[in-house]
């Protein structure tokens, strides 16, 4: 199969979507801000461009006319998408997934409100005050809760409000960490839960039945609101498991509709029998970069073939498995060194994964871990063990 995908964003996720797509005779142009970001460096050709100025990702797209228009991350002018898609371009997994899911309120007020998902009491503030009152008025969050921009990725301006004087700090953080244009940001209560889950959905083409299929949960654990280590399995109740899954497809369905495809990653909170919708992300997500060995078709594998049309089989698991993050400790705008390595590949069932990107900032990714376990505690040990063996300098 040949097809011409123009890949909008082009960070590690991107990266990795691209070998799959070219492992199946795609032809990959990857776009982002900077030059020499991760997926251009795999990909055919690329573009760099502000990809929140719509007249530049129009631009680009009517350039190299792809058969496949694939956002990577959310600060994309997506209401140009709306336009390009309505022009007879295809965006996957659909233009109003990638518009509603740019940005948190409105894919909050979609799963809370239209289709009655369970999820934490939130509201929405734009200033300082506003942030305040959210929080302290009756019937607000309460304290602590959590701050976050209604755009913004990879946990980046997120912070944890315990007091009334963490409020101006947690707005302020916020608006400076925000991707995009829109200074918003959402206050949520805080959920005490037992634990976190990715579940990754695949939404399949019309003419592959148009239905949905599930990879097993991911359990994973953040800091700072970002990813740290992920794993399988991830025991669950199977009323939890289930109630996940419906969850999942009620709100993957709604926003691929009937031709849409493509690989969603739903997260929930988790307590008791109880599950939370958190966040959604149309596309793989950081969580599951443990899939790269947990399995025989990686998300990426598994994006690729849903939006080609192509047959998913039944998925193969290889046993406990988890990833663990390197991050870089400090910025520079050097290229980065690595030291341990080799070190941490001497022990058995890890391997290491660089991402190629061309800067560091203190706490980006810039490397994961993946290892094999007797269980998933075991391989929890070995991966952070082995990442924290690996230095950026």
């Amino acid at each position: 199969m040949t097809a011409k995908i123009l890949l909008l964003g082009s960070g590690e996720l991107g990266k990795e979507f691209v070998i799959s797509a070219k492992r199946l005779g795609c032809r990959v142009i990857a776009a982002d801000r900077y030059a020499d970001a991760p997926a251009m460096q795999v990909a055919d050709a690329f573009e760099v461009i502000d990809m929140l100025d719509g007249k530049a990702v129009s631009r680009i797209v009517r350039k190299h006319k792809p058969d496949f228009v694939v956002p990577e991350i959310e600060a994309i002018r997506t209401s140009e998408l709306l336009k390009l898609e309505k022009s007879g371009f295809s965006v996957v997994p659909s233009a109003f997934a990638a518009h509603m899911t740019m940005n948190r309120d409105a894919i909050r007020e979609l799963a809370a409100k239209d289709l009655g998902l369970r999820t934490a009491r939130y509201a929405y503030a734009s200033s300082a005050q506003e942030l305040a009152d959210a929080i302290t008025r009756k019937g607000g969050t309460g304290l602590p809760c959590v701050v976050k921009p209604t755009m913004s990725s990879s946990g980046k301006g997120q912070s944890v409000v315990r007091t009334k004087k963490d409020i101006a700090k947690a707005w302020k953080y916020a608006i400076d960490n925000m991707r995009g244009d829109r200074k918003v940001v959402i206050v949520e209560e805080f959920i005490d839960f037992d634990y976190e889950i990715t579940q990754l959905t695949v939404k399949e083409r019309a003419s592959r039945g148009g239905g949905v299929k599930f990879v097993e949960p991911i359990g994973h654990r953040q800091e700072r609101g970002d990813y740290q280590e992920s794993w399988m399995p991830c025991p669950m109740k199977p009323s939890a498991k289930r109630a996940a899954q419906e969850m999942a497809e009620a709100v993957v369905m709604h926003l691929a509709g009937k031709d849409g495809a493509g690989l969603f990653g739903v997260e929930f909170f988790v307590r008791g029998d109880e599950v939370i919708f958190s966040e959604l992300s149309p596309r793989p997500h950081d969580t599951g970069m443990v899939t790269l060995r947990s399995q025989d078709l990686s998300e990426f594998d598994l994006h690729a073939r849903a939006i080609l049309g192509l047959p998913i089989p039944e998925i193969r698991y290889a046993g406990p498995t988890a990833s663990a993050v390197v991050l870089a400790t400090r910025e520079s705008d050097r290229a980065p060194r690595y030291t341990g390595i080799e070190t941490a590949m001497a022990i058995p069932s890890v391997e290491v994964r660089i991402f190629g990107k061309p800067t560091t900032r203190k706490y980006r990714r810039m490397g994961v871990v993946l290892a094999h376990g007797k269980t998933a505690t075991d391989a929890r040990k070995i991966a952070m063990t082995a990442a924290a063996m690996i230095s950026v300098k």
